[in-house]
């Protein structure tokens, strides 16, 4: 698994190397100083995981995450605890509190690599979603047989996906980036990091801030489309 560090002191992403050298499935193959300096890195080396600082000149570990249009697995190191709740609020994996302790880091690796297994296996046995597949859909008491043709968003709340067709709004035990990848590109469209549209349901599209988009489904919502996304959007859309 490809790995990020992300943090501002070289002491900090020395220390963590030495500590996840015994971890052969971890591969680290980068580091970030900052949080600009990370989404180049994020975007050239596609790490699959991330060790993220929070508290670092400029932008915060959090402000990064906002920027990113696909999050890898996160993993918070911080020598505050005082962000642990916020922290789950971004889907992190884990919050480890600097200096990271051996026993502590190896708990994390251990869930890092049971979740990557359990999602290989998943995806190994799962195909391409296409539009006119149904899926069966379970919130609480009620249930659904649905075809994806008529799901115009799917939207993530932390480690679940609310999915909007008709007038329900289930949500299912699924992260966004699990979607995104069995999804049929062709059909739906990842437009930010908590939103996936289906370009069939667009009924209209206007200029954004910075260079982004905001497109209307019909039924009503309204879904910008950040502006590294439009630059793809346009592509797909243009003759």
């Amino acid at each position: 698994m490809k790995a990020l560090i992300i943090d501002d002191e070289r002491l900090a992403r020395v220390e963590l190397r030495r500590l996840l050298a015994p971890y052969k499935e971890i591969n680290i193959v980068g580091e970030a100083v900052n949080a600009d300096d990370a989404v180049n890195k994020i975007s050239e080396l596609t790490p699959e995981l991330i060790f993220l600082d929070i508290q670092m000149p400029g932008k915060s570990g959090f402000e990064l995450l906002e920027e990113l249009d696909s999050v890898p697995i996160v993993v918070f190191t911080t020598a505050y605890d005082e962000y642990a709740l916020k922290a789950f609020e971004y889907n992190a994996m884990d919050y480890l509190l600097k200096p990271i302790e051996p026993k502590r880091l190896e708990d994390t690796v251990k869930k890092i690599i049971e979740r990557n297994r359990k999602e290989s296996l998943q995806g190994f046995e799962s195909p391409v979603l296409k539009e006119n597949d149904q899926v069966f859909v379970k919130d609480g008491d009620r249930c659904w047989f649905v075809k994806l043709t008529n799901v115009r968003l799917f939207e993530s709340e932390g480690n679940y996906v609310r999915l909007y067709f008709e007038e329900n709004k289930p949500l299912i035990l699924r992260t966004l980036n699990y979607l995104d990848e069995r999804l049929d590109g062709k059909t739906f469209f990842r437009a930010n990091r908590k939103h996936i549209i289906n370009l069939k349901w667009i009924e209209s599209i206007e200029p954004w801030l910075n260079g982004g988009l905001l497109v209307k489904l019909k039924g009503g919502n309204k879904i910008e489309v950040s502006r590294r996304q439009a630059i793809k959007f346009k592509e797909m859309l243009s003759l």
